[in-house]
């Protein structure tokens, strides 16, 4: 047998055995990698990348940042408790920092860990901007996108072997590093494109949920594109991002069930 069949063989066992479902958007994917690990080797990397930051307390921004994070960290909470998958977050550590960086950029580690920083300000300019990205952050690390991501390099290095257990905690932490790069650029890892839709989708649900008005996304965006001009954009086939034209229809595709959750909330 080809090893290529035999990988194929194995990434199908694995997908039948271990296929997680979203709760709030249906999709699956396979997760076979211990949360527990992860969350712990994520909490080792978010310590490491605050001791070597410039983290600002009590501003203004800051204290938005520490807002708009409980805000959407209670709706998940209560979303997944009526469903009746609380367990999920169990293991959540939730901190929300912001960083003196000039870059463009949040991210969330799984287990909850996040960071804004301060080069987003202009462009989130209110709770309510700050909320479409910090919903789309936390939405990678609800989605287990991590994990997937983590389980996907498994398979692709160790075939055959994950479903003997023989691979050691050291060859995991690798995986972790090139998932999760050590220092500023741990927000940077590219995900694909069905999880950063997916991210669009649930981040656009749950900023409804918390009572931020979905609608304004679309100007977030539009405002994120515009930041971007000037720099060199890889057509979409190369890059892990959506298109903007594709961004734009997906979140339009998905508002009408944000504004239901969002009037549940008490918005209009």
């Amino acid at each position: 047998m080809k090893i290529t069949q035999l990988l194929g063989m194995t990434a199908l066992t694995l997908t039948v055995a271990a296929c997680t479902t979203n709760p709030i958007t249906g999709r699956k994917s396979l997760q076979i990698a211990n949360n527990s690990e992860i969350e712990a080797m994520a909490l080792q990397q978010y310590k490491q990348t605050l001791s070597t930051s410039k983290v600002i307390k009590g501003t203004t921004a800051a204290k938005s940042v520490q807002n708009v994070g409980l805000r959407i960290k209670n709706a998940a909470n209560n979303y997944y408790k009526g469903i009746g998958r609380e367990a999920d977050l169990a293991g959540y550590k939730w901190e929300f920092n912001l960083i003196q960086d000039k870059q463009v950029n949040a991210w969330c580690m799984p287990g909850g860990k996040v960071a804004v920083y301060t080069g987003l300000l202009p462009i989130s300019q209110n709770d309510t901007g700050l909320a479409v990205v910090m919903g789309h952050e936390i939405s990678h690390a609800l989605a287990g996108h991590g994990n997937e991501r983590i389980s996907q390099a498994m398979v692709a290095q160790y075939g055959g072997a994950i479903l003997g257990s023989s691979i050691s905690n050291g060859q995991i932490a690798a995986i972790f590093q090139q998932v999760y790069p050590i220092g500023a650029q741990v927000g940077l890892l590219a995900y694909g494109r069905k999880q950063e839709l997916e991210a669009d989708q649930m981040g656009l649900y749950l900023m409804g949920m918390a009572g931020y008005d979905p609608r304004q996304s679309l100007p977030f965006w539009n405002r994120m594109e515009a930041a971007s001009q000037g720099s060199s954009r890889p057509p979409e086939f190369l890059s892990t991002h959506p298109g903007p034209e594709n961004r734009m229809a997906a979140l339009n595709e998905n508002m009408d069930k944000a504004m239901t959750y969002y009037r549940a909330a008490g918005g209009k």
